[in-house]
């Protein structure tokens, strides 16, 4: 990582990854799961990725408030919708970020990704945490409930909804296929686990390097 231009770190042996809300529990898990005990998770609100162009200057805000209390400041967000901004604020600021363009991508690893995508291009991509919140995110977030015509205006050109699991629970797959059922779209089950999410938290703040691409089993329905 780069000096900042902003801001100087402050000195000491501590990390900060500043991320995106709805990665949190998993981001806190690759650190337990790790004993990184000298990193810190500090996250925002998932609701931003609705409207990602106030991610960039979120993320900066959090990360000059920090700078005093870390040697090291990690971003945990893709470039999440924001066109490049973030990478200008990430560069500005000096400090790196996940790589990938969102979090579906370093969950399920880039090629796995890619060959998702290529499969069918209007694929709707939901992870544990959106399926747990996917009624506030999805359906309230596009007037769903109330607006029920804006389900075409929204979802029309999608034809798969892929569930990205990082967890085995049986109880979300459920609601992943029921969520695809209200949309009207085809199910498919990718459990990706979090293997591809840490090894690029991992490499990204320095801990050892690691193959970041591991395709997963699909299940389709």
């Amino acid at each position: 990582m780069t000096e900042p231009t902003g801001a100087s770190m402050a000195s000491g042996g501590r990390t900060l990854i500043v991320a995106c809300g709805a990665l949190a529990r998993e981001l806190l898990q690759v650190v337990e799961a790790n004993g990184l005990s000298h990193i810190d998770v500090e996250c925002l609100p998932a609701s931003f990725h609705n409207t990602p162009e106030v991610i960039p200057d979120a993320v900066a805000t959090r990360v000059r408030a920090a700078t005093d209390r870390y040697q090291r400041i990690f971003v945990g967000y893709g470039d999440c919708g924001t066109g490049g901004r973030l990478d200008v604020v990430c560069k500005e600021l000096g400090v790196d970020r996940l790589p990938g363009d969102h979090c579906y991508e370093f969950l399920a690893g880039s090629e796995a990704f890619a060959d998702l995508h290529a499969e069918e291009l209007g694929t709707f991509f939901l992870t544990d945490y959106l399926v747990k919140h996917f009624d506030r995110l999805v359906v309230k977030a596009f007037w769903l409930d109330t607006h029920p015509e804006m389900l075409h205006a929204v979802f029309g050109n999608y034809r798969r909804l892929a569930y990205l699991s990082q967890i085995d629970d049986p109880d979300l797959l459920d609601r992943a296929r029921v969520a695809a059922d209200q949309l009207g779209l085809s199910f498919e089950h990718r459990p990706t686990g979090l293997s591809n999410l840490e090894a690029r938290v991992l490499v990204g703040i320095g801990s050892r390097p690691t193959d970041t691409n591991h395709p997963a089993p699909a299940e389709t329905h």
